[in-house]
């Protein structure tokens, strides 16, 4: 049909502009280097902010606690250093290259890195002989990073190189999870050019698709301050259309809620006085015609999980099983889904082909509000270059308004953080987001490569908390958190790409801060951007 047509040329004219974000392309490309390690405090704005002299890296590679390098000089233009060799989960680097600096001598190794022989680090020095930590957990399955890119830490002489994400002594093997103690961030860019600064602890990802117990918690940035709009207010739940369960456990069944959720209006649960699990086989999908509003609060006492194997909710306008109601699918008013009180664990979408992504929630067209939720261990694709959001991915939200997402938290502590290819927070195409007073830690974006993907790589890697891609967008955070989460590519907090440049970034009272890896930061660290991106701080640490 016609407007099914639009909606995937539309998706595809997208997918087809990501070419042009590459090495050395015109009007912003990588080779924009920012000085490493800026914290940036107070309203200034960059706009097309000038490159740092001749490429200039910083000097001695900077950490933070948990991670820092020390003896070595790094060169301007990423000069060669010689007898290191580069490890990358477990994997050797080539022929002995150290990325961004010259190697220098007694480097000390934390624990959580891998193994081997003089290891080099990105963006800083290599340690001759440096101490081998124990413990320490190889994450990320021992894929190899981009270019034999060491990621976790210089490993010290005496190490064992493991393959295929095996531990290290007493370590354990996570699937996405990044290491303890920190890696020195900032790896070079373009023409050898450090931006960023050192990262702290690490901890680990999900587990990678199997199912983690869940923290009790309050979802949430706790120092968050900012005031919500009436837009993003909570949902009126007083009247619900269908309550699931009948005051026990074992009432609150899969069934019960996926139907509730078919049928569409405002579902409410009474699952007994404690908290309850919903264990799902396959997802929860939202049917266009059942809106114009839907609304799920699980009171703050409702876990829905995916038990490792399934999407959670699913909503899409386009797809023609969930009922068309417009001739413009991919730009309508309704169904307006809303969660709130809830939290999505334990989800997993890698098995999607057609709609993939989205590993807790997939929402395309209509509008999505997100209140006092948590987002833990949920898992999506883990390789591609644009496929994102362990959390939630978006499309097509209706007259490109944002997505809300208010006092929630996407990982939040060690263990339970989401993972995804890119975006493992959250990731969209040609949205705008409106985060306020929430969290994101521990995240991590697994994929390698970048986008477009490098040459022999499946691509991605990219934004570790949130992934936004497409053109005229948004991204606004007021009272928000992001720190340590990783990536094996770009952006370890925040990748925005604008692809024609008319996009901008506002970030206000919130902290950015020991976030791990990547690369390409020309205007402040652990943000991949243009240079000429608009971006307003006020209030703000980004460090």
């Amino acid at each position: 049909m016609t407007s099914r047509t639009k909606r995937w040329l539309t998706v595809a004219l997208m997918a087809g502009s990501l070419g042009a974000f590459g090495c050395g392309s015109g009007g912003g490309g990588r080779d924009i280097g920012a000085t490493g390690g800026t914290t940036s405090t107070g309203g200034a704005t960059r706009t097309g902010d000038a490159t740092g002299s001749g490429g200039t890296t910083n000097t001695g590679g900077n950490a933070n606690a948990g991670g820092t390098i020390a003896g070595g000089t790094t060169n301007t233009g990423g000069n060669t250093g010689t007898g290191g060799t580069i490890r990358s989960g477990g994997s050797t680097g080539t022929a002995g290259t150290a990325l961004g600096g010259t190697s220098g001598t007694g480097g000390t190794i934390r624990s959580g890195g891998t193994t081997g022989t003089a290891g080099t680090a990105l963006g800083g020095t290599s340690g001759t002989g440096g101490d081998t930590g124990t413990g320490g957990t190889i994450r990320s399955g021992g894929s190899t990073g981009t270019a034999g890119t060491a990621m976790g830490g210089t490993s010290g002489t005496g190490g064992t190189t493991r393959t295929g994400g095996t531990a290290g002594t007493g370590g354990t093997t996570r699937t996405g999870g990044a290491g303890t103690g920190g890696t020195s961030a900032g790896g070079a860019g373009t023409g050898g050019v450090a931006g960023g600064t050192a990262a702290g602890s690490g901890g680990s990802g999900g587990s990678g698709g199997s199912v983690v117990p869940i923290p009790p918690g309050d979802p949430g940035n706790p120092s968050g301050q900012c005031p919500i709009p009436a837009e993003a207010q909570l949902e009126d739940v007083s009247s619900p259309t269908t309550v699931v369960g009948a005051g026990t456990p074992e009432s609150c069944t899969p069934d019960a809620f996926i139907a509730a959720v078919a049928a569409g209006g405002v579902i409410t649960f009474n699952c007994g006085p404690d908290p309850a699990t919903i264990t799902l086989s396959k997802p929860a999908k939202v049917f266009n015609d059942k809106g114009p509003k839907i609304v799920i609060d699980g009171g703050g006492k409702v876990i829905l999980s995916g038990g490792g194997t399934t999407r959670i909710l699913y909503m899409n306008t386009c797809d023609a099983e969930q009922v068309w109601t417009t001739s413009h699918c991919d730009n309508q008013e309704t169904p307006q889904l809303t969660v709130q009180n809830l939290t999505f664990a334990n989800a997993n979408s890698t098995g999607e082909t057609k709609y993939d992504g989205g590993g807790a929630i997939y929402a395309s067209g209509g509008r999505l509000k997100v209140i006092n939720v948590r987002f833990m261990n949920n898992v999506c694709a883990d390789s591609g270059p644009d496929v994102g959001g362990g959390g939630i991915r978006a499309f097509e939200q209706y007259n490109n308004l944002p997505v809300y997402i208010v006092n929630s938290t996407f990982g939040g502590s060690d263990g339970v953080g989401n993972v995804c290819s890119n975006g493992a927070g959250i990731s969209s195409i040609g949205v705008s987001w409106t985060i306020l007073n929430s969290l994101f830690s521990y995240n991590h974006a697994i994929g390698n490569g970048g986008n477009p993907a490098t040459a022999g790589t499946p691509g991605g890697g990219s934004g570790g908390a949130i992934y936004n891609d497409g053109n005229t967008m948004t991204l606004s955070l007021c009272g928000t958190r992001i720190e340590y989460n990783q990536v094996n590519a770009f952006g370890s907090a925040i990748f925005f790409v604008t692809d024609d440049h008319t996009g901008n970034i506002k970030i206000d009272q919130s902290v950015i801060t020991n976030n791990i890896g990547g690369s390409w930061y020309p205007q402040y660290p652990q943000i991949s951007e243009f240079g000429d991106t608009p971006t307003t701080v006020t209030n703000s640490t980004i460090q």
